[in-house]
């Protein structure tokens, strides 16, 4: 009797436990269950993102940052960087983000074919350059281009090799720099546009320009040469600047010198020929009047020209009082 219930006893032990593992066990998958639905309902867009919301594959909506609900299992979430600017690089890859110590580290290792260019003159250039961009729609970026960075990076370079093939190869390694980069960013945004792409173009720059490596020095030598040239053209354009507009100078300021010289003959001449019409009327009128005029006024003329004068009459009486009253004058102006 004691046999039978110690093995009741037993079994009712058992299945008591057995009842509430099962139970355990129902907990635990419901709290499981509730996790992922919560998992799969709730979500959080960064504050660079939003959240394009797919049901079944279709478009539904647009969510912006923050905590966000979505049906689990039926409604996906693709979240889309549309305040982050992003980059693509052409020629080279950068390996390493760089600071004050320690600059960033390159490598152009197998991307030879990505920057080796055809110019307009028939000659090589290595063109490295990079596109940097911003997504500003985030549905056409998602479903109108099937892999819209791979798209974005093909458009650059067609659209970098038919500028550069439009130039020479010294506008693209010199002076044409600048509106190569204006029009590049010009025409991959038309493209970008033409293919509803979603994708703002911020900056295209020309990293590195440089011819390919087996004709380097070659290329170099000619710009030395041409720069050596500039800077004698430009020596010799100085001296010009200098010799020139002095002996300009010196040429106006004779001329006007001589100009003046004969203004100012004819004007005497013309004064002279006015004196002497003058003196002629009152001749006509009066000469004998007119011709003791005339002597005595040239007669003063000379005298006063030729110092002390003495006169006399023709015996040479008074000629002592004379002499005096002379050395009286002189000794008057002395004092």
């Amino acid at each position: 009797m004691e046999f039978k219930e110690r093995d009741y006893s037993s079994g009712f032990t058992q299945s008591t436990l057995w009842a509430r593992v099962q139970q355990n066990i129902r907990f635990i998958l419901i709290g499981l269950a509730v996790i992922i639905i919560l998992w799969g309902t709730i979500f959080q867009i960064g504050t660079e993102e939003v959240g394009v919301i797919t049901r079944m594959g279709k478009f539904t909506r647009t969510v912006e940052p923050g905590l966000n609900l979505k049906i689990p299992f039926l409604e996906t979430v693709h979240k889309v960087p549309v305040e982050r600017q992003q980059k693509l690089e052409f020629g080279f890859r950068s390996s390493a983000a760089g600071d004050v110590e320690s600059p960033s580290e390159y490598s152009k290792e197998g991307l030879q074919d990505e920057s080796l260019m055809l110019t307009g003159d028939l000659n090589l250039a290595d063109v490295e350059w990079v596109v940097q961009y911003r997504i500003n729609n985030a549905y056409n970026y998602l479903f109108k281009v099937r892999n819209p960075e791979s798209t974005l990076r093909n458009i650059s370079e067609a659209a970098t090799r038919q500028i550069v093939g439009d130039r020479t190869v010294n506008e693209v390694l010199t002076i044409g720099r600048t509106e190569i980069t204006v029009k590049l960013h010009q025409l991959i945004q038309q493209i970008c546009n033409e293919y509803n792409m979603g994708i703002k173009v911020e900056q295209v720059v020309l990293q590195d320009v440089n011819p390919p490596d087996p004709v380097k020095a070659a290329f170099n030598a000619v710009n030395e040469a041409q720069q050596e040239k500039e800077t004698l053209i430009n020596r010799a354009k100085s001296e010009y600047n200098k010799v020139i507009p002095k002996a300009s100078g010196e040429a106006k300021a004779t001329i006007q010198k001589a100009e003046g010289y004969a203004i100012e003959r004819v004007n005497n001449a013309q004064g002279e020929a006015v004196r002497f019409n003058d003196l002629y009327s009152q001749y006509v009128k009066a000469p004998e009047v007119t011709k003791k005029r005339i002597y005595l006024e040239n007669m003063s003329t000379i005298l006063s020209k030729l110092g002390n004068v003495i006169i006399t009459d023709q015996n040479g009486a008074n000629v002592l009082p004379l002499l005096q009253m002379q050395l009286n004058k002189e000794n008057t102006k002395k004092d």
